[in-house]
């Protein structure tokens, strides 16, 4: 612990309090955001760990995989990397900073916050967030999460997320209404989706108070059709294995991003650095994919520059169980486990800076469009 506690002390020396962190006077793009997850808890700070200590998950079908257990947190987590923060809480004021100047010092303007309901561990620390984010010039979206049943309940949801959070200068809106992703969307169907988002429906949502913009999450081929059908707004397709499913297949953006303008949707490609969640699920070793110091990140994200999309996903800033992260990570070594790491040698920071580089592509790519 002592270790840690100097390594935070060394990452904060330029803020000697929250009090005084002062507006961000580097740029960040509001048309990029990264999936960001607030779930992580200690002992220091939580009363126990949260998520470090993630299960082993079964296999839906095969049973020689059914040998679940749980990692126990702190050195051994469930993840292929390991943060160079250490087993942080997300409910810590001063991990919380630090994440925030990071993923400003990448370039990125929007957080899309996992949210799992307001009684959930991810809601605990809300509020902290749009201050801090409010400081650093970030915007903040909600990225909710499969915790409900009905359009009734999604609804509730909704009335809760305007009551306490949407009137908060930090919150994202697009055109004056607050932008929502919505993780595994098609878990109701479009009719019932249809009754909410139809502005003709006589129960619908639309120029009311918790109006917003609704991102769908698209995976299999026709989930176009389920995005119109069902009246969202646009569409993302998060996953960070290119090849996964048809939605995260970078030679399909083409085409989705064709469907977007001739439907006037919202595309969102979403890139990743790589990915490798072997730790918690050890039979899905087919999708990993590897790093490739950086070159897989910068090809997924060209493949998005490539389409001019209106915003680019960037999954993500620490979902540390799919390997996906972007935040620092140091090489570590157990005696039963050797963590993954960034390259030899490499800077924990590689991917920050490799973010604020492939940003400045987009930048580039997009005012090249504007002038022909």
């Amino acid at each position: 612990m002592k270790i840690l506690y100097f390594l935070i002390l060394s990452l904060f020396i330029s803020v000697s309090s929250l009090g005084q962190i002062t507006e961000a006077t580097d740029s960040v793009n509001y048309n990029v955001h990264t999936f960001f997850y607030s779930w992580f808890g200690n002992p220091e700070t939580d009363g126990k760990y949260n998520n470090w200590n993630h299960q082993i998950i079964p296999h839906w079908v095969d049973s020689t995989w059914n040998n679940a257990g749980n990692y126990p947190g702190g050195e051994d987590i469930g993840a292929n990397f390991y943060p160079q923060l250490g087993s942080y809480s997300s409910n810590d004021p001063e991990i919380i900073a630090i994440h925030l100047k990071q993923i400003r010092d990448a370039g990125i303007g929007v957080i899309a916050f996992s949210w799992w309901g307001k009684d959930s561990f991810s809601n605990k620390s809300v509020r902290t967030y749009l201050e801090m984010a409010n400081k650093y010039g970030l915007k903040i979206a909600f990225h909710i999460e499969p915790i409900y049943k009905t359009v009734g309940e999604f609804k509730a949801h909704l009335e809760y997320i305007t009551a306490n959070y949407t009137d908060h200068p930090a919150f994202y809106k697009l055109n004056g209404k607050p932008f929502y992703y919505l993780y595994n969307s098609y878990k109701l169907n479009y009719r019932d989706w249809q009754t909410m988002l139809n502005p003709d429906s006589v129960s619908t949502i639309r120029n009311t108070p918790v109006d917003g913009v609704f991102i769908s999450l698209w995976t299999l081929r026709l989930d176009g059709e389920f995005t119109v059908k069902s009246g969202f707004d646009g569409f993302y397709t998060y996953f960070g294995t290119d090849g996964f499913v048809y939605g995260s297949t970078t030679s399909n953006w083409q085409h989705m991003s064709e469907f977007a303008k001739e439907n006037n949707l919202i595309f969102v490609p979403c890139v990743a650095p790589g990915y490798m969640d072997t730790r918690i699920r050890p039979w899905n070793e087919k999708n990993s994919r590897s790093r490739d110091h950086g070159q897989y990140y910068e090809k997924m994200f060209m493949h998005a520059v490539n389409v001019h999309p209106q915003f680019i996903g960037i999954t993500s800033f620490n979902e540390w169980h799919e390997g996906t992260q972007i935040e620092p990570a140091i090489p570590k070594k157990l005696s039963s486990y050797t963590y993954e790491d960034y390259g030899e040698d490499a800077d924990p920071s590689f991917y920050i800076k490799k973010t604020r580089e492939l940003i400045s592509e987009y930048e580039k790519s997009e005012k090249s469009l504007m002038r022909e």
